[in-house]
């Protein structure tokens, strides 16, 4: 079965949803194709870092409210293993990390940098939104950070990645995380574990019925 994912790599759910998805996969028996699709919580261009919570606290009713969300997220994201600190974390346009996914991805990579953005962002604080960061964080994943900054400092895979963009959207993809099931089943959110185990053995019943 072929699981398509919609996320960002500034979605705290989505890297928790990632979590729970592996969760239910180890107990599943089939077997399955992930895949990293694009989006972009936030088009808007960042002229310059900003921490994290500066920029959620103007979205959200102020830095009080921010920082209760921020605490209930990184709860959640502890029960399943994840160190998030939002204290860290810079606001970054994800434009450019959605790139860098691509290129790992045709190199064997994807899943890992995923992962890799995920925490270099939530737990390192480091400004995902700079090529020169990014550089850096495919170095982390046997990747050659050279050459990643060549692949970003050029034009190469940015109509690919607007077309794909586009194409999440058109497909009607509003939030994140996003799985699509078999190509034509959406489950959104971070679910639990044992929510998304149910809807693998629901398609897979579908598809086995559908011959």
């Amino acid at each position: 079965m072929e699981i398509d994912i919609y996320a960002d790599v500034v979605c705290p759910w989505c890297w928790i949803g990632r979590r729970r998805l592996d969760a239910a996969l180890a107990s599943y028996d089939g077997k399955v194709t992930v895949r990293h699709r694009p989006f972009q919580l936030d088009e808007t261009p960042v002229a310059e870092p900003r921490p994290l919570l500066d920029v959620l606290g103007e979205k959200f009713g102020g830095p009080q409210r921010a920082a209760q969300m921020a605490t209930q997220v990184t709860e959640v994201g502890a029960s399943v293993g994840l160190d998030l600190h939002f204290e860290r974390a810079i606001a970054a346009n994800t434009f450019e990390a959605h790139r860098l996914i691509s290129w790992a991805a045709e190199r064997g990579r994807g899943g890992e940098m995923v992962e890799a953005l995920h925490r270099a962002h939530f737990t390192d604080g480091v400004d995902i939104g700079s090529r020169e960061a990014l550089a850096a964080v495919a170095g982390t994943v046997d990747l050659d950070g050279a050459e990643a900054r060549r692949f970003l400092d050029s034009d190469e895979g940015v109509a690919e990645l607007t077309a794909e963009l586009t194409a999440a959207r058109q497909l009607g993809v509003t939030s994140v995380p996003t799985f699509v099931l078999a190509g034509k089943y959406a489950v959104t959110g971070a679910q639990e574990p044992a929510t998304l185990l149910a809807a693998l053995a629901e398609v897979e019943q579908r598809e086995t019925a559908e011959g």
